[in-house]
């Protein structure tokens, strides 16, 4: 039997909400911050539109390489974004199933990024990757805010 893990996030970021979307839709800005601290995005692609193109890799920093592939379900702009796919472990198996919602509101020339991420899989390898979770997201969005203050 399989496992499930759901992470929700809140968080506002000093920047418009049209700026706070385009960096979770172009890849020259997820390369920068889709990834837990110490990972790098070596390889990018984002297709924003319903069935479009979402692809990424996340490298460790022993040099293991996590792909994301996925698409965009949902592209609702500047307003939502769906995002459903896998994620495979380190020697290329897919794992995990993934929907990312995230939400952007309008806050005072500020945004309010409401995120909730919803993962299953079965196995060892998956509920390792399911436990990281929450610490992966909060690092990553972490890193969208360093990303947003430059």
């Amino acid at each position: 039997m399989g496992r499930e893990r759901t992470v929700s996030l809140i968080r506002v970021f000093d920047a418009p909400r049209s700026r706070v979307f385009e960096t979770w839709t172009r890849a020259e800005h997820l390369a920068r911050w889709f990834c837990p601290h110490g990972f790098t995005v070596p390889a990018c692609e984002a297709e924003p539109r319903p069935g479009g193109v979402f692809r990424l890799c996340m490298r460790s920093p022993e040099g293991r390489d996590y792909w994301l592939r996925a698409v965009f379900r949902e592209v609702v702009v500047p307003e939502r974004l769906v995002i459903a796919g896998a994620a495979d472990d380190e020697r290329g198996i897919e794992r995990i199933q993934t929907v990312i919602a995230a939400s952007f509101a309008a806050q005072g020339g500020k945004t309010r990024l409401t995120l909730r991420a919803t993962a299953s899989g079965e196995g060892p390898e998956a509920g390792a990757m399911l436990e990281d979770m929450e610490q992966g997201w909060t690092e990553t969005i972490g890193r969208l805010a360093a990303h947003l203050a430059h």
